[in-house]
């Protein structure tokens, strides 16, 4: 519920975010920008996309927000495109963080350095969870963990950070788990549906409408935040498996970020950024996403940079512990 008080503080920023917008107004006018989705139709992202920017529409006062879905390979396909865009302000693109995975770990399909982003913000920050399916036999961590027949587990391409927060996972709580690669969007709900797979691990807020329905539960979460759900870091026993599960936690805090490509002048970005803030600060967005289910901890520009770059600096030690745990090593 949104108070008088939080009311007035939101438009106090965006009256702020509007005049920091003004600069650049005329550029944007008439204007079409296109909001690259790095996942197929019907995910998380692209709702958080899709309501985001309904708003941008409105505080950038362009023409339109067209939505562009780019999915492929556990949204390096979606981010290397954003990465090629134009930089003219026009086009900006949200794809999972988790590609700090690929940056660390040197993989050659990913195309770009996630630090030469224009950073526009974040709209989330929230905790992995695994979800099973209702036919599913695991009904419990310890049923997981004392499970003998490897768990078949769904996530996007294989170096996705679905993928790759599984393996890590896995090594963490030493889980005999089968990866299956492959489920973009709500892929991986359809496939528990039909009993191929077990269990995903991804947002937590990504599969709240399929746990709703009936159709599954949470079993374990990774970071704070999903009341009564178990937390991973209670159940490691070693350091090593702390130390993996606090890396999937600091991932976790980058949900939903939006950046422009590199090169995108200073004063586009500046009103990218205002035009988001005043977005994501928009009593009407706010009470919108808490009806749909779509949990807002913003962070901006500066901010969500410096995230990203202690993301990426890691010791050779850590990204060899990572590297290890991903490739199946002990």
């Amino acid at each position: 519920m949104i108070n008088k008080v939080s009311t007035l503080l939101a438009l106090s920023a965006i009256l702020v975010a509007c005049v920091e917008a003004d600069a650049d107004r005329d550029f944007y006018a008439g204007e079409d920008v296109t909001y690259i989705v790095a996942t197929a139709a019907g995910g998380g992202y692209d709702a958080y996309a899709r309501h985001i920017g309904t708003y941008l529409q409105k505080y950038l006062q362009v023409d339109n927000v067209v939505i562009r879905n780019v999915p492929g390979a556990g949204h390096i396909v979606g981010a290397n495109t954003l990465w090629r865009a134009r930089p003219n302000g026009l086009t900006i693109g949200t794809f999972n963080a988790g590609l700090i995975y690929e940056q660390l770990l040197g993989d050659d399909a990913l195309r770009l350095d996630l630090r030469k982003f224009q950073w526009i913000g974040k709209a989330a920050g929230e905790p992995r969870a695994i979800v099973v399916s209702k036919s599913c036999p695991i009904k419990s961590v310890e049923d997981l963990m004392a499970a003998t027949t490897p768990v078949k587990f769904g996530s996007a391409g294989i170096g996705s950070a679905s993928y790759s927060d599984t393996m890590l996972l896995a090594a963490a709580l030493d889980l005999k788990v089968q990866v299956i690669p492959g489920f973009d969007g709500t892929e991986g709900e359809m496939s528990m549906l039909r009993g191929e797979i077990c269990a995903v691990l991804g947002s937590a807020s990504s599969f709240i409408n399929f746990i709703n329905a009936g159709h599954g539960s949470y079993l374990l979460a990774i970071g704070d935040g999903l009341a009564g759900v178990p937390n991973a870091i209670d159940y490691a026993t070693t350091d090593r498996g702390r130390r993996l599960l606090k890396f999937i936690d600091s991932l976790s805090r980058l949900g939903r970020v939006t950046a422009a490509p590199p090169g995108t002048p200073p004063e586009r970005v500046a009103a990218l950024r205002a035009a988001y803030k005043a977005s994501l600060e928009d009593p009407q967005f706010l009470a919108e996403s808490e009806k749909l289910g779509q949990p807002i901890e913003p962070a901006y520009g500066e901010d969500v940079q410096q995230l990203v770059s202690e993301a990426l600096d890691q010791t050779p030690q850590t990204i060899e512990l990572i590297a290890q745990a991903i490739n199946g090593g002990s």
